[in-house]
């Protein structure tokens, strides 16, 4: 339809659901497929963070993904580049899997994609989440939310 919501989702998991052990540290650490539909119109670009709220120090950054174009609607397992890639809370690029502190309990990690009017945020590869917030500001024309789970025991 012409007002479908844009919608997020993974092979790997769903909604609200356990992220399988491959995609974390205690597995490989590959990230896990994505894929999305409902489109709005005028998107030029696609941005993708990933986080985790649960974290001791608080919001600890595990993915950012941006200048993904428009006619992408879907990251292979273990994509390693698609678009530009920022730097995570780990100091490194790319995905870094989840891994919550042992006995720390459940943690939600939140996949945010949002269509943008722009088709380059125009930062360089390494940007910082905060710096793509201030360049995304105004111009996100949907977004969409996957939340998968992950728990380490002791």
């Amino acid at each position: 339809s012409e007002n479908e919501a844009l919608e997020l989702v993974s092979t790997a998991f769903a909604d609200g659901e356990r992220i399988p052990t491959e995609h974390t540290c205690d597995g490989e650490g590959r990230s896990p497929e994505l894929a999305w539909r409902g489109a709005p119109a005028g998107v030029e670009s696609w941005a993708l963070i990933v986080d985790d709220p649960d974290a001791p120090d608080g919001t600890f950054v595990h993915w950012i993904l941006f200048d993904i174009p428009s006619f992408v609607a879907h990251l292979e397992e273990g994509v390693q580049r698609m678009g530009l890639s920022g730097e995570n809370d780990f100091g490194a690029d790319g995905w870094g899997g989840p891994c919550p502190p042992e006995g720390h309990g459940e943690h939600r990690y939140r996949f945010r994609l949002y269509a943008l009017d722009l088709a380059t945020l125009d930062l360089p590869p390494g940007a910082k989440r905060a710096q793509l917030e201030e360049r995304m500001r105004d111009h996100v024309l949907a977004q969409a939310e996957l939340t998968g789970l992950y728990e380490r025991s002791s």
